[in-house]
């Protein structure tokens, strides 16, 4: 068959100076048509040249090229949703001893005890604190919704590229600085630039538009199961799970400038601690360290998404601006940290939720997946951050077998 084909396009020039000049003309068009439609293009050509069998013969050769030209590099490289693939069920080997003691002498003292989970992304094995218990994640959730829209990428249904409209009705709570850029009451921009906002600078009005376009959190949550990624939940989108929190319940003028602060310091103070106990006993978002770990694992493994939408999503994590002193804090001269932040609402001298979970990459590229959910925790404190560092500081020792990395207390009463 190569070799029938090869024969065809070298009698071209002679078969095009027998053809009439309109047939000649006819032939020139489908050429240039040819760099949309192979197929059509050279079955014509050989028809003309070598005869009708000829052209039957090869069509399939150029059907095959056409599946090429037409949808680009192959897709192969997107994971297929594998329902029942619990990543939980995944073998693995046993945590280092010494991991798993130092990560549970961690304890800061914090009214409710802190969830931690450290994992080797290349052997698989994870050390643990509470690792099975959901915690509050608060904008951690940011992540799972990026996640899924950029599944969509991947499917074709969205486009990093594509125009995205904001309006006054997609104002959220807190902090939100896209809705800064809200003019005459419309702000152009795109997929992309929600994504990095909302993972960057955990921007609450991104993360709700990016929800809203993956179809809400029941979306979200498919995707979570479709790629097997147990003990993770997301209940809503920032501006009611925030309202639910404080004991609300949302409604638009809430968005106006200082609304929703107003009517929360409205609501009975005894009210509002009963609304965030409940919420930090059985929360809402909750998801557990272990299994924040093993979504994190699977992420750079490439496993939830093709190869160009996870640098990308890796990549994002990587430029994150918030709580620099958390994770990254603990962390050793050229380490690199890829990660996410969640931090709740802060009530009678405690910030009710207090986070950090990312890929933490060594000097020699070997890979950690961490996760540290502080439930409640005292604002003020000295022990408010360094209990993420030292989560850090456990793993860069791990690295050096033994060697510990000098960690400057001082740095754990910086901003978070």
């Amino acid at each position: 068959m190569p070799g029938l084909v090869a024969r065809t396009l070298a009698d071209l020039p002679s078969a095009a100076r027998r053809l009439p000049e309109a047939l000649l003309d006819l032939g020139v068009s489908a050429l240039l048509l040819g760099f949309r439609r192979p197929a059509a293009t050279l079955s014509l050509i050989l028809l003309v040249t070598g005869g009708p069998i000829a052209a039957a013969a090869a069509a399939p050769l150029f059907r095959d090229l056409e599946g090429t030209a037409s949808t680009g590099p192959s897709r192969e490289s997107v994971p297929k949703p594998a329902p029942n693939r619990d990543l939980a069920r995944r073998p693995a080997p046993p945590a280092p001893p010494e991991v798993v003691t130092q990560l549970a002498a961690l304890d800061p003292g914090f009214p409710r005890a802190v969830g931690i989970a450290v994992m080797d992304v290349q052997t698989g094995w994870i050390a643990s604190v509470e690792g099975d218990r959901p915690f509050p994640q608060q904008s951690v959730s940011k992540l799972w919704v990026a996640l899924t829209i950029m599944d969509a990428v991947d499917a074709g249904t969205l486009s990093l590229d594509q125009a995205v409209t904001l309006t006054d009705a997609d104002r959220s709570v807190f902090n939100q600085p896209v809705t800064h850029l809200i003019e005459n009451g419309v702000y152009e921009t795109s997929v992309g630039d929600l994504i990095r906002r909302a993972l960057v600078q955990s921007d609450n009005a991104a993360n709700d538009k990016l929800m809203a376009l993956a179809g809400g959190p029941a979306a979200v949550q498919a995707f979570l199961a479709s790629r097997g990624m147990s003990g993770i939940r997301l209940a809503e989108d920032e501006r009611r799970l925030q309202s639910r929190i404080a004991g609300l319940v949302w409604r638009p003028e809430l968005s106006t400038y200082g609304a929703f602060e107003a009517a929360r310091a409205r609501l009975d103070p005894e009210a509002r601690a009963a609304s965030l106990a409940a919420y930090v006993e059985t929360p809402y978002d909750g998801a557990t360290p272990a299994g924040v770990v093993r979504a994190l694992a699977a992420l750079q493994r490439g496993e939830l998404l093709s190869v160009p939408s996870t640098r990308f999503v890796l990549d994002t994590l990587g430029r994150t601006t918030t709580g620099p002193m958390r994770l990254r804090g603990g962390l050793a001269s050229g380490w690199h940290a890829a990660h996410k932040t969640g931090t709740g609402q802060d009530f009678r001298g405690e910030t009710f939720g207090l986070n950090d979970v990312g890929l933490v990459t060594a000097p020699d590229g070997r890979i950690y997946a961490v996760a540290v959910f502080a439930p409640q925790v005292p604002k003020g404190s000295p022990d408010r951050l360094q209990v993420f560092q030292k989560v850090s500081s456990a793993i860069v020792e791990h690295w050096r077998g033994g060697q510990a990395p000098a960690f400057d207390s001082a740095s754990a009463s910086r901003a978070d």
